[in-house]
């Protein structure tokens, strides 16, 4: 019993990291202490050394410590509900403080401005205003000057450009960068003005007037030019009408305006003595700012939609729900964002409340609200960068919308990542650490990492087949233009090679990324992958011992394909089962009969495969004629019908060979059997065959041939000398010749 307690002690005293030991006793004090590794011996040897009363005083040390943190972490853990009430709480006191010192905004404003008086005195700010404005003015005069120079290149644009859709592009975007150019030469001549008129300490409240409520509502308003075009609507480059382009141009500059003007008073009241709780009048200005955005959105949501729709005809009905459903988004972000920054306010983090002066609520806002704008955008660019379509017909279109959409799934995903990253930026966050909250740094590094390998295994995908895709329709679309004549018998031309190929190649390609990219983002959780793959290795060893059937139809089919036996497309016999080969798969093929039944066949039930699409083919005619009929005449007709088809534009790429005569073939009971022949591609030979008859018949009619036909003829002696025959006579004579028909007809 005493051993087993010896045991117990020696293992809490291990498990719970043991220091330096201080025990009591009923008669002196001393103090053990215990190393971080020990062995068997060494804890047996330790606890026989130990009296009871330092036993006892480590036993209960451990164990307060243990409940203390215990405690500790429940404290730290709080009802999700409490914790609404208590967020709910604050900002309600936030918000009574908010009615509590409205009677204060006009009063403070006052001191606001008695301490910037005071500072510089009546005429200092006087003073400033006009040193403010002449530097204003001069960097005015620089930009006109700027605009006024480059004129001419301005109007050779504007008229070279109209009604083509890259030249509005190269055109709008030169008034662009010419209205930039314009106000960084305006901010360099005004910066050197200013520095020369203005003292340090003046600069410090001139800068914010400039840049809040100058520099970025013009910023602003040439960035709205230049996407809205209101007063060039030959250029515009988006989806929208005169009276909307005006109408979010005016009010996009007046927004810039209040946001400016907020930001500005906000920073200038924090100058001159008065913080943003003692008048609250950030609350107020904000509060305009999300209703002015709540009005616009509203008022134009039918401008919001159409733009947000674009004009690409070949739009889903995802993209309808989300034109329709933008203006309410916009309204529903402003509501969001406006509980944010009253949330972050309640809360008074000084941190935060730096980050809400320098208007990263407004950069969340503005990104979120452009996040639908860049998914139209990027539509619009695919449409007018993408391609043409390679070749005609449905399969042509089928295969040109989806490489459309592939483009836009990767333009999404790239212009998420670049929001979310905007977004984190704006907040000076590192998205390793938000994750990481409650769960650990390396646990939310770990998040973060794996998310962004999936987003990059996404993308790998997406290029992978699209640019398999494309491939694909241009080798189906090709094979695809062959005759429908010639398919319906049952012998057209395979497509290529890389059309049987690729869709297996694309499979592939999809499972390798998912598979890789799986393995890796599991890795990055810190998982440890090595089981999954040794497990891998098992269960492949297992299918290939329990489904040695399926495992040699996939290696025959490999070898199929290797020797490149058949293409999709082809007409094949496989052990007397006929048909197209319309669809590979790893493990089998299916053929489609001319006369519509599918059949599905292994690869390891193949044993010999007769392809008759491949490369070239003979077709053999028979005409019956006369016996009579000169042959050499005849080779002569098909021997110049050989030359015109050879020489006729629609006909003479399906021949390898031209038509000609094979001379007498053989005879029969009605007359000679002459024969012909051509070469041609696979495919083309029924069309060609069917132009030949034509033509075979209109050569013998206009030459006097006749087709031999099974006839009857009797011989009646006398016949001829006979030429007044009664009515009697002649009926007998029918008679006569109607049985010998009859008996010739049906001998039995």
């Amino acid at each position: 019993m005493f051993h087993s307690l010896r045991l117990l002690l020696a293992t809490i005293s291990v498990l719970l990291l043991a220091v330096p030991l201080h025990a009591q006793s009923t008669s002196s004090t001393s103090t053990v202490a215990i190393p971080e590794d020990l062995t068997p011996a060494q804890v047996d040897d330790l606890v026989a050394r130990m009296s009871d009363d330092q036993v006892r005083a480590i036993l209960l040390e451990r164990l307060d410590a243990v409940a203390e943190k215990h405690a500790a972490a429940q404290e730290g853990v709080q009802d999700p509900l409490t914790e609404l009430h208590e967020i709910w709480a604050e900002m309600v006191s936030s918000w009574t403080q908010v009615l509590t010192t409205l009677p204060n905004i006009v009063s403070a404003q006052v001191t606001v401005f008695n301490n910037f008086s005071d500072r510089f005195g009546s005429g200092g700010v006087f003073s400033i205003i006009g040193l403010i404005l002449a530097a204003l003015a001069a960097g005015y005069i620089a930009e006109k000057l700027f605009i006024f120079l480059t004129r001419r290149w301005h109007e050779t644009t504007e008229g070279a450009a109209e009604g083509d859709l890259w030249g509005a592009v190269r055109y709008l975007f030169r008034r662009f960068c010419r209205e930039i150019a314009g106000l960084i030469i305006f901010y360099v001549v005004l910066r050197a003005f200013g520095r020369g008129l203005l003292t340090p300490e003046q600069i410090t409240y001139a800068a914010p007037f400039v840049f809040y409520l100058i520099w970025v509502p013009r910023l602003g308003a040439a960035t709205s030019r230049f996407i809205l075009a209101p007063q060039k609507p030959q250029f515009r480059l988006v989806n929208i009408d005169d009276h909307w382009a005006k109408y979010l141009h005016r009010n996009l500059i007046g927004l810039l305006i209040l946001v400016g003007f907020t930001l500005f008073v906000v920073r200038f009241n924090g100058l001159n003595g008065v913080t943003a709780e003692d008048t609250r009048i950030g609350f107020w200005l904000n509060a305009a700012i999300h209703i002015y955005i709540g009005l616009i959105a509203w008022t134009a949501r039918e401008g919001l939609s159409q733009m947000m729709l674009g004009s690409d005809p070949d739009h889903t009905r995802f993209d309808e729900e989300v034109a329709h459903y933008y203006p309410y988004f916009a309204i529903g972000v402003s509501v969001v964002i406006w509980l944010l920054v009253e949330f972050l306010v309640a809360q008074r983090d000084p941190a935060m409340m730096r980050l809400l002066g320098t208007g990263a609520h407004f950069t969340t806002m503005f990104w979120l609200l452009i996040a639908p704008a860049l998914d139209t955008l990027i539509r619009g660019l695919v449409r007018h960068l993408q391609p043409p379509m390679a070749g005609e017909g449905p399969l042509a279109e089928r295969a040109y919308r989806s490489a459309k959409r592939s483009y836009i799934r990767i333009g999404r995903v790239v212009a998420g990542l670049f929001v979310l990253f905007m977004i984190a930026n704006a907040w000076k966050l590192d998205l390793r650490h938000v994750a990481s909250a409650g769960i650990g740094a390396e646990v939310g590094g770990a998040v973060i990492e794996f998310l962004l390998i999936i987003a990059v295994g996404y993308i790998m995908n997406e290029v992978v087949s699209l640019w398999i895709n494309r491939r694909l329709a241009k080798e189906q679309t090709a094979a695809e233009a062959l005759d429908e004549e010639a398919g319906g018998e049952g012998g057209g031309v395979g497509g290529s090679r890389l059309a049987t190929v690729l869709p297996l190649l694309r499979i592939t390609a999809q499972i390798t990324i998912a598979v890789i990219f799986g393995l890796l983002a599991l890795g990055a959780l810190g998982i440890n992958i090595t089981p999954l793959l040794a497990g891998a290795g098992v269960l492949g060893l297992a299918i290939g011992f329990g489904a040695q059937k399926l495992v040699a139809d996939i290696v025959g089919g490999i070898f199929f394909l290797i020797d490149d036996a058949f293409r999709v497309g082809e007409y094949v016999d496989v052990g007397g089962t006929m048909g197209t080969v319309e669809k590979i798969s790893v493990r089998s093929m299916q053929l489609r009969h001319h006369r519509g039944p599918v059949h599905t066949i292994p690869y390891g039930e193949i044993q010999k495969l007769t392809n008759f699409s491949r490369d070239w083919v003979i077709m053999k005619l028979k005409f019956t004629v006369p016996f009579d009929t000169d042959p050499n005449k005849v080779k002569k007709i098909f021997k110049k019908i050989g030359a015109e088809m050879m020489a006729d534009e629609v006909h003479k790429d399906g021949f390898l060979q031209p038509f000609k005569s094979q001379g007498v073939f053989d005879f029969d009971d009605v007359g000679m059997i002459i024969r012909g022949k051509f070469m041609a591609k696979p495919g083309k030979q029924f069309t060609l065959r069917k132009e030949i008859f034509n033509r075979v018949k209109a050569e013998f009619n206009a030459n006097g041939i006749d087709f031999a036909r099974r006839e009857v003829r009797v011989a009646i002696p006398g016949l001829e000398e006979a030429e007044n025959l009664s009515e009697e006579q002649k009926a007998a004579v029918g008679a006569a010749a109607a049985d010998a028909v009859n008996k010739e007809q049906n001998p039995a």
